[in-house]
């Protein structure tokens, strides 16, 4: 047989895309990177192609919002947590944080009560309505070319993006703190794993919902039994339309093969920008603080100078203790309590100070590293600086 065959027999008479409906199970990684803030959102109903439908149909569902590996501390409150919790991750942007960086900020609440919401004109709006773009346009052209199995294709897996929202569908209502009684300042201290600190001024009402209270996922469908059963309709929905997929025509199929390749591209895209564009967090107001000269003041060569700042920014060491953040060592004792009164040994300028402290701290003439070498030279033996 000539291997010319498929040529001179007729292009689309030889050509096979089979293959094609494995396209619209590829993806998974890129639609998961923000499946929870996408099934936030109304738009969530609309019949569309979505790639990857099945990483939507879980025997189960989260109950949270997945957190990031931190480590909070309450200055004042007490509070301890090994984890920071979701919104207040995207809301900072932690993951932006260099090593031995330090960062200082005020959040206020602005709107009382006010849910959570996903971003109505975003990114993730975009590739939603692409989905519902090729969806009509696919059906558009199967049926002008008489395409039955690309037509009910079309029908099913539009469909199962709607059966999907119906399941997944979520709000989330922060826990607010209901006693009246005073209660101590809620700034927090947050340590990354990178040695890196963040340090948050605000009141007990937002430490509590941002840092401390739990981040629960109220769905629409509460019922386990009732969500299988959706996830149920969801696979058999799945399974016939890429049956009904691989009997269409070669055409088709093409242009099946190209949406699938165009949204997935763009899935990618959207899942590679940052995590605080698809949110609307628009209730909380986050106003940076500075230490003494500026952005250049925050980077740090070590994590003796990086915590050493931390203290300037909260003047107290309770939380240092608190997380472990420091070793439990003697010479650390000493240098946590000289660091303290170091950081607490000027006086602040009332005409500086905002609504939770100064809007520009400034760090004392001390040398941490020195100071530390000279207690571990001091309180025992093969003690190494960090």
């Amino acid at each position: 047989m000539s291997p010319w065959h498929w040529v001179n027999g007729g292009f689309f008479n030889n050509f096979q895309l089979d293959i094609v409906g494995f396209l619209a199970i590829l993806g998974e990684g890129s639609v998961l990177a923000n499946a929870q803030v996408a099934t936030l959102s109304r738009l969530i109903y609309l019949p569309r192609l979505l790639p990857a439908p099945h990483a939507f149909l879980r025997p189960s569902r989260p109950s949270k919002l997945a957190p990031s590996d931190a480590d909070v501390a309450g200055v004042f409150s007490g509070n301890h947590k090994r984890h920071v919790n979701h919104l207040a991750h995207v809301l900072l942007d932690g993951d932006s944080m260099e090593a031995y960086e330090v960062r200082c900020v005020e959040i206020k609440k602005v709107e009382k009560n006010s849910p959570v919401k996903a971003k109505t004109r975003g990114p993730l709006t975009a590739v939603l309505l692409l989905g519902v773009s090729f969806s009509i346009a696919l059906l558009a052209l199967s049926i002008a070319r008489h395409d039955g199995m690309s037509t009910i294709a079309t029908v099913l897996l539009s469909l199962l993006s709607s059966i999907i929202g119906l399941g997944n569908k979520w709000k989330l209502q922060l826990v607010t703190r209901t006693s009246s009684n005073e209660a101590p300042p809620g700034d927090v201290v947050i340590r990354y794993p990178k040695g890196s600190f963040h340090v948050v001024k605000c009141s007990e009402n937002v430490a509590r919902e941002l840092y401390f209270a739990p981040e629960e996922i109220e769905y629409q469908i509460e019922q386990p039994a009732v969500y299988r059963l959706i996830s149920l309709i969801g696979t058999v929905l799945l399974m016939f339309g890429v049956i009904a997929l691989s009997n269409a025509t070669v055409p088709l199929q093409i242009a099946w093969a190209a949406a699938y390749i165009l949204l997935n591209a763009a899935y990618w895209i959207v899942a590679a920008l940052p995590s605080r564009i698809h949110w609307d967090l628009g209730s909380f107001e986050v106003e940076r603080v500075q230490l003494e000269g500026g952005q250049a003041s925050e980077k740090n060569s070590t994590f003796t100078e990086a915590l050493w700042k931390a203290i300037v920014l909260t003047k107290d060491t309770n939380w240092v203790r608190l997380g472990n953040t420091a070793p439990q060592t003697e010479a650390w004792r000493r240098w946590l309590e000289e660091a303290e009164d170091k950081a607490q040994s000027y006086d602040l300028d009332p005409k500086d100070m905002g609504q939770f402290g100064p809007k520009e701290f400034k760090v004392p003439d001390w040398n941490p590293q020195t100071a530390l070498g000279k207690y571990l030279r001091e309180c025992g033996p093969d003690h190494e600086t960090v």
